[in-house]
């Protein structure tokens, strides 16, 4: 599935610096409280590749079980106009994605959902976590929803 959500034309403003040290102090608790909450939410550290750089980049998300031991996650940026600079890494590298849980690494693989698969995870993420139905309404972009599933070991 393709990953070809643009930017919208009105939104939130992307967050500052004090984001910088947020997300860091949420990965830091992330990994050592074995998971947890972020926001009120189960959240996970997302480990993509810079689709210019090539670094490895780490960012803190929430995430909703999915089918089949998948994760959904959204690409709402608080309902920026933009999408969050990890979509676009997503978007570069869907294979070289990898999630954290506590101690536990993950292999993924990332999917954009589309059509009917996505507006169910919609309903499920919305109904989980109203907060996204209020992101949805400040931006005119459709928040994209992405699905992690573990990668095989052939």
């Amino acid at each position: 599935m393709s990953f070809d959500t643009p930017s919208g034309t009105r939104g939130n403003r992307q967050p500052g610096r004090a984001l910088k040290w947020f997300n860091a102090w949420s990965m830091r608790r992330i990994r050592r409280k074995g998971g947890g909450k972020l926001m009120g939410m189960d959240a996970l550290v997302l480990t993509t590749v810079g689709r210019r750089s090539g670094e490895s980049r780490s960012t803190p998300v929430g995430w909703f079980p999915g089918k089949d031991g998948s994760r959904l996650i959204v690409a709402s940026a608080a309902g920026a106009a933009k999408n969050p600079a990890w979509y676009y890494n997503l978007a570069a590298h869907p294979d070289q994605v990898r999630v954290e849980i506590g101690s536990r690494e993950v292999d993924v693989v990332a999917e954009q959902l589309h059509g009917e698969e996505r507006e169910e995870a919609w309903r499920q993420i919305t109904t989980a976590a109203p907060r996204f139905a209020q992101y949805q309404v400040k931006t005119d972009r459709e928040l994209p929803i992405i699905r992690l599933v573990p990668r095989s070991r052939d």
